[in-house]
């Protein structure tokens, strides 16, 4: 058994050991619900702020008779600075600035998952968004109004942020191999669309009360789950002192070569760097693809209940907490589009044409979304639905299943650290996309939304374009393997009439 953490990583202190036959699968359903639980908390927090933007700046509601009457009929005067003619640009220019700090650092993060207790980092990850996500929101309580004081805690806030996506993912991909990795990190993933749900109703229904709550109370349940992470979460297999059987893991020789920790190997290795990584097979073209995958996925993300509440649906307009609560159908068509991309990229054991196949669906989606969705709610919410079955199946392959693989891929000869490198790079590089989109949304809105979805169905074709080359050597190998079975059939053919 592999000693990869054995120098960086410790038991946790709250957890004992399982004994038995059952303590490999014990230890996995913890790590599933530890893990899950931690980026649902992550995802709860980072929607706040698109709920909020309403209530910080009513006079969003531009463009329409009925927006400007509402600004003015509404008792909700908004929060200085962003309660003013360039309150949404403000609001953006946040959303822009997370967004940076966040990609960047996920990249720094990866590097330090890679040689630090993936534990601590983890913790530290959660307590330091919950502490920054509540002092923004204690602008509210402290009757702040500088501008810089909210983009500056917000920054810091994704500074935190980037380090959840990273630890998540390398812990899970320490626990579980390749064979069945696709469907169960599908299910998994769903932390996602849940964390995007809870947080939309949570910070909605606490807008009444005042905005600050919409922060607050979110912050204090990430802050004791980053406690529960502490305590609880075991980190790797060698660190809890558990043998990982071949079968236990994968069903055949060739996806064993490929396991996180070998069984039988001693020896330590060494992180590697952020350029080897780069060059392993396969991580350049689905970073890429995340680029816009992320870009296309988070522009809904951060725009959604925008967009939602200035588009009349059966030519009536949504108040901004309905339009928050309906905007969650996209991430309950992303659960099962999570699971489904899984699940079939298992079946057929070919990521690339998965998640390809899913980013061009995504783009008659798209376009059907914004022709019909207004014709009634019933269209609006199956649209919306397919969309984000769509949007976000090929997301969450990627930034899951894909990324374990890569980060266990056996060019790598059993090393285990390099799992959150390969995430972090993967992640960070869609995430550069995912500030870019909801940036260039809030200028091209004040034109047109047609425009807007002309440039996401422009990013789903390139995101399904870039894998075309993985897409081509995964049908060659698919039609080399057929081949081979049919010329073995008929030589055994042959040689039983002999």
């Amino acid at each position: 058994m592999a000693k990869s953490h054995e120098t960086t990583s410790r038991k946790p202190p709250g957890l004992r050991l399982f004994k038995g036959d059952k303590a490999l699968r014990n230890y996995q359903t913890l790590v599933l619900v530890l893990t899950f639980l931690a980026y649902t908390c992550f995802h709860m927090t980072r929607k706040i702020t698109s709920i909020v933007k309403s209530e910080l700046d009513p006079q969003t509601k531009v463009g329409s008779a009925w927006g400007r009457l509402h600004a003015r009929n509404s008792l909700n005067i908004g929060w200085s600075p962003f309660n003013t003619s360039d309150g949404s640009t403000l609001l953006g220019e946040i959303d822009v600035a997370f967004l940076a700090v966040y990609s960047l650092g996920m990249f720094f993060a990866g590097h330090l998952g890679d040689r630090m207790d993936l534990r601590i980092v983890l913790t530290i990850g959660m307590i330091g968004t919950a502490i920054f996500t509540a002092l923004f929101g204690a602008g509210y309580w402290l009757n702040i109004h500088n501008f810089y004081y909210f983009l500056v805690f917000q920054m810091i806030a994704g500074l935190f942020q980037s380090s959840g996506w990273p630890s998540v993912v390398a812990v899970v991909g320490n626990w579980f191999g390749k064979s069945k990795r696709g469907l169960i990190m599908g299910i998994w993933n769903a932390h996602t669309s849940i964390g995007n749900i809870s947080g939309s109703l949570l910070a909605a229904s606490l807008l009444k009360f005042g905005w600050g709550w919409s922060f607050a109370i979110p912050s204090i349940i990430m802050a004791l789950a980053g406690l529960v992470v502490f305590f609880f979460l075991p980190v790797s297999p060698d660190v809890m002192e558990i043998d990982i059987d071949d079968g236990e893991i994968n069903s055949d020789k060739d996806t064993a070569k490929e396991l996180l920790l070998e069984p039988g190997q001693e020896v330590k290795h060494e992180a590697i760097g952020f350029l080897e990584a780069w060059r392993i097979p396969g991580v350049a073209p689905f970073a890429l693809c995340l680029f816009f995958s992320k870009l296309v996925a988070y522009t809904f993300l951060y725009w959604l209940p925008f967009y939602i509440s200035h588009t009349p649906i059966g030519n009536e307009y949504l108040s901004d907490a309905m339009a928050g609560s309906l905007s969650t159908v996209f991430d309950v068509g992303g659960v099962l589009g999570g699971v489904l991309a899984g699940h079939i990229s298992d079946r057929l054991n070919a990521r690339a044409i998965t998640a390809a196949s899913f980013m061009y669906c995504a783009i008659p989606a798209l376009f059907l979304y914004r022709t019909y969705g207004s014709m009634s709610m019933m269209s609006n919410i199956c649209l919306m639905f397919i969309t984000g079955m769509f949007v976000n199946g090929p997301y969450a392959l990627i930034t899951t299943a894909v990324s374990a693989d890569l980060g266990t891929h056996s060019s790598l000869n059993g090393n285990s650290r390099a799992l959150a490198t390969v995430t972090a790079i993967i992640d960070g590089t869609g995430s550069v996309g995912a500030a870019i989109g909801p940036l260039l949304t809030g200028y091209i809105s004040t034109e047109s939304w047609s425009a807007v979805f002309t440039m996401l169905m422009a990013a789903a074709l390139l995101a399904g374009l870039l894998l075309t080359h993985l897409v081509c050597a995964e049908l060659r190998g698919k039609l080399s393997s057929n081949v081979s079975r049919v010329v073995a059939n008929a030589q055994t053919t042959c040689s039983d009439l002999v």
